[in-house]
């Protein structure tokens, strides 16, 4: 990927992003070639950092996990945790899940996903929010986590990616570090030859076409 290209794109979409009410955020498209997504093994389910984070405010992570793990994340940073006997009550919740869902992040205990996919899975899986187990440094990954975007492959599997790499208020050089996180990871995934063209835009902004 020429960064130079995607740099001016960049630049490009900023310039025409005119007044708008709200902080617009920056998205970045990846239409693909000679990919079937409707054969699991070519799917997408990647979870990649963003260097330099959003650019707005971060989502809430909340662990699902028992007593003593839950203690833990909420010292590790957690912004709020799920106990196994609570799981069931929130799957028959479904306006409490939907407001908990739009607006948080999920991490579990990795033997509790079994608790989660019974009471929760039905719902979280479509919207790809099925929560990652939580291993290893509890504080880094709940960091982690807070600056990551996932890309999943759903729905009508359509040979597209479209993935929020920042805001409309940073800086045009970390937005392209951001970018060039989700190409590597993805590219990684598919092969650089699958990606038929790339786009950069504004929420609601005209698609910047990148030459490749």
């Amino acid at each position: 990927m020429d960064k130079k290209k995607i740099l001016d794109a960049i630049n490009r979409a900023l310039e025409d992003k005119g007044k708008k009410k709200f902080v617009q955020s920056v998205e970045f498209v990846m239409n693909f070639r000679g990919v079937d997504f409707t054969k699991p093994e070519q799917r997408l389910n990647l979870d990649i950092p963003l260097p330099n984070g959003k650019g707005g405010k971060e989502p809430s992570v909340v662990v699902i996990g028992d007593d003593n793990f839950c203690a833990e994340a909420k010292r590790s940073g957690a912004d709020g945790t799920i106990l196994p006997a609570e799981l069931p009550a929130l799957g028959a919740d479904l306006a409490k899940l939907k407001a908990l869902c739009n607006k948080s992040i999920f991490l579990a205990q990795p033997n509790q996903m079994g608790n989660v996919a019974k009471s929760i899975g039905q719902y979280l899986g479509p919207r790809g929010k099925i929560p990652k187990p939580l291993i290893g440094n509890m504080k880094d990954s709940i960091e982690r986590s807070k600056r990551s975007v996932r890309i999943v492959s759903r729905g009508k599997y359509l040979p597209v990616a479209h993935v929020l790499v920042g805001s409309e208020q940073m800086e045009p050089a970390k937005l392209l570090e951001n970018i060039d996180a989700v190409f590597e990871a993805v590219t990684k995934k598919v092969g650089q030859p699958s990606v038929k063209d790339v786009y950069v835009k504004l929420t609601m902004g005209k698609p910047v076409k990148v030459s490749l």
